[in-house]
């Protein structure tokens, strides 16, 4: 497999670990949108969240807080961008799940532009909440 996360994981490329578990290894990213921008990779290769095993989806939320926690505190950041891209068309370049923890501060400039799509109105906004609802049972 030619993923570059494995190699990170394997020890084949060196790369600037802040955490490691038994699941995750969480490093800086090479190329940081800001200084202490950093990935939580699971250990296990799968592309993305909708194929994340259980196990992994249960414990990634405590160690992103974890790391975001030691992020925000060694980087003097005041808030915290937690991200993930799934697929090609969401922005994914590295086709192994992982998390983007980016420290922010005031007036750092850094813009995440919204788009905002408006819904036909309450029924159709109604409707759609109906069939996500019933996808998700």
């Amino acid at each position: 497999m030619d993923c570059i996360f494995c190699k990170i994981i394997s020890g084949e490329i060196p790369c600037s670990k802040v955490y490691e578990d038994d699941l995750f290894i969480a490093f800086l990213d090479i190329r940081p949108i800001r200084k202490g921008h950093t990935l939580i990779v699971p250990k296990k290769h799968f592309e993305n969240l909708f194929d994340t095993p259980e196990e992994e989806a249960q414990a990634i939320y405590q160690v992103t807080a974890r790391v975001a926690s030691a992020v925000k505190e060694a980087t003097g950041a005041s808030g915290i961008n937690v991200i993930q891209n799934n697929g090609a068309d969401s922005g994914q370049e590295v086709f192994h799940s992982h998390l983007h923890i980016i420290p922010r501060k005031k007036d750092d400039g850094l813009k995440f532009d919204r788009q905002h799509e408006e819904y036909n109105g309450f029924e159709e906004m109604g409707k759609l909440a109906h069939r996500i609802m019933n996808l998700t049972v």
